[in-house]
């Protein structure tokens, strides 16, 4: 389940800055982009709850991960959503830095991820 988990998130990433492109350039394509890209949220937070069940102990750590990867897809649609109404997405692309960079760092410290840290 974490091949199909890190498959999952790393789809969703790619989607995410394929429909910033899009969104960028005013392309009509942006829209279907996104939509995939929320079945992707589906599917990542999906897995993710799978693998928590998985879990013999589930500690504090797994739980800030799983709230943090929900900010992080809250950041995604903050970002998304700003660019369309044409709004300044300074404070969420910050948001979504911040919490990529704590979800990456929980996710490989656990015990679940590789062993980078």
């Amino acid at each position: 389940m974490t091949h199909a988990h890190i498959t999952s998130w790393l789809i969703t990433i790619i989607l995410f800055f394929i429909a910033v492109s899009l969104q960028r350039s005013g392309a009509s394509k942006a829209k279907i982009v996104q939509m995939a890209l929320r079945l992707f949220y589906i599917f990542t937070i999906i897995t993710g709850v799978l693998l928590l069940y998985s879990i013999a102990s589930i500690s504090i750590l797994y739980i800030i991960k799983a709230i943090v990867g929900l900010w992080l897809i809250g950041a995604m649609e903050m970002v998304l959503s700003g660019m369309k109404k044409g709004k300044n997405t300074n404070v969420a692309w910050i948001q979504w830095i911040v919490a990529f960079v704590l979800v990456l760092f929980l996710g490989f410290m656990l015990p679940l991820g590789f062993d980078l840290f």
